[in-house]
This record gives C-alpha cells, structure tokens and sequence, in this order.
C-alpha cells in the first residue's frame, strides 16, 4: 500500500515539474523571446532559408501579438495570438513601448491572416513610399545604392518547402550556380544593408504609399521575390501594418539549416552560428 501511495506521489510530482516547467517555458515566450525559423528566401541574403532566430519582444514593448502563436499544420492546429490575448487587441498604445526604427528587421503578424512575417522596416507614420526602376524612394529622395557584387547559390530545393530559387541568370539546371545582383543600400538614417535584384518587373515600379499615422511599411531584401507592403492586403499582401501587429526584432540568428529540417544538425552552416542580423 505504501509503495502505491509512494508511486503515486511520484506521478503527480512528475506532473508538476512540467507543468511548472511549460509554465516557464510560456512565460519566457510570451515576455522575452519567440523562436523564429526562417520558411522562404524574401530576405535573402540577409536571412536564408533555414535560419533560426529569437525574436526580441522587449525591444519595442508588448501588445496582444506579444502573445505565442502555435501552428502545426500536420497536426491541423493553429492557434493565433488573438486566441490567447484577443482581449488587448484593437489598443492604441504597447506596454513599455517604444518606436520601431528604420533599417529593423521585424517581425510581425499578418493583418488578416495572423501569420508570422519577417521583413525589413522601410517607412515610417507619414512617409511617402516608392519604387521607380527597382530604386527605393522615400519622401521623393532615391535610396542610394552601391554595388555589391553577385549573391551566389545553387539551383535545388531549399526548405521544407522544397521550392528553388529565382535567378538572374535564368533557367541554370538542377545543380547549377544560382546569381543574383547584389547592392548595397543606405536608408536615410544611415541603416545599410544588401538587397537583392533578379531582374525587372512589376513590383520594381510602384505608385507612390503614404504610410498612415501608427503605420509602418516593410519590404523583404530580396525585394524580387517578396510579399510586403508593396501589394495591398485586399490582393493577398501585407500592406501597411499597424505597430500593434509587431511582435518583435530580429537581432542575431542562432544557427542556421540548410537541409529539409532544422533537426537535420549535420546541414548547418557552421558560418552562421549567432551570427549578428544587420
């Protein structure tokens, strides 16, 4: 009998630890670090497909899309932010918040369809926004851009997705050397950083976007393959996005895969282990 009561009281503290453990574990998710693995190549060569990172949610205060959102497909679950602390949302300030600024890599949930986004932080409330000839203007000013030579890599699956790359180069072949045209550009306040070019298209050539007061505008680095701002979200894009959909800063990556899984620690790319995001 005592040996049952004895296994008994095992099993329950068994219970405790993780539930106190999950409950830490929430917590710290929920205040201070979300985990964030990189699923597509819009922010190439910035972010590649198989980064992970921790997102920092102290940097610009709390909202309800502080909260943890949990999506297994496989499973069928997906549980947004809303879910959670749909409570706080629709709040015109963030707790201990401050600005985001120009040049940030954030994240931040889609306006409508609550998925986690990673892009570059392009305008600010106010800001007159355009792309003429796959230039960045802001405020009727071109961004400048240096040249930066050819991102390089090759031409096969990438991701649990599995999709290839778009190149510069055209059709190379299963294998083959995958260019694009890299430059380097320099935001107003002074934030530099690469940006990718494939070729012209639609998206090189813009109307001009006025971002609305306690509004931000986004664009991914690999500016050709990217859906940001630049596409409304009545046509399936992000748009302008309000502060109180930020989750966090993106600052450094923690390691990177380049295979199907980040599991799979025999693809990592030892050349980006906390690597400093810029």
């Amino acid at each position: 009998m005592a040996q049952k009561a004895g296994l008994g009281a095992s099993i329950v503290e068994t219970v405790k630890t993780v539930v106190y453990a999950l409950l830490i574990a929430g917590v710290f998710r929920t205040l201070f670090f979300q985990p964030f693995w990189i699923p597509s190549g819009s922010m190439k060569d910035t972010l590649l497909i198989g980064d992970f990172l921790f997102v920092n949610k102290m940097a610009y205060g709390y909202s309800y899309a502080s909260c943890p959102s949990i999506r297994i497909e496989r499973l069928g679950v997906d549980i947004g932010a809303d879910d959670f602390c749909g409570i706080f949302q629709g709040a015109d300030r963030r707790l201990f918040g401050s600005e985001p600024e120009r040049g940030d890599v954030v994240v931040f949930r889609h306006p409508v369809t609550g998925a986690d986004f990673i892009k570059r932080l392009i305008g600010l409330p106010g800001d007159r926004i355009q792309m003429v000839n796959g230039i960045l203007y802001i405020n009727d000013q071109a961004v400048p851009q240096e040249d930066g030579g050819f991102f390089i890599e090759t031409f096969e699956p990438q991701g649990p997705q599995g999709i290839p790359p778009r190149c510069m180069n055209g059709a190379v072949g299963l294998g083959g050397e995958c260019i694009k045209q890299r430059f380097i550009e320099t935001l107003p306040n002074g934030v530099s950083h690469s940006v990718l070019n494939i070729g012209m298209q639609g998206s090189d050539n813009t109307g001009v976007f006025v971002v609305p007061e306690g509004e931000y505008f986004f664009l991914g680095d690999n500016r050709d393959n990217s859906t940001d701002s630049r596409v409304p979200q009545a046509a399936r894009g992000v748009g302008t996005v309000r502060l109180e959909e930020i989750v966090g800063r993106a600052d450094r990556i923690m390691f990177s895969s380049a295979g199907r899984s980040m599991l799979a620690f025999w693809t990592w790319r030892s050349d980006r282990y906390f690597k400093r995001i810029e």
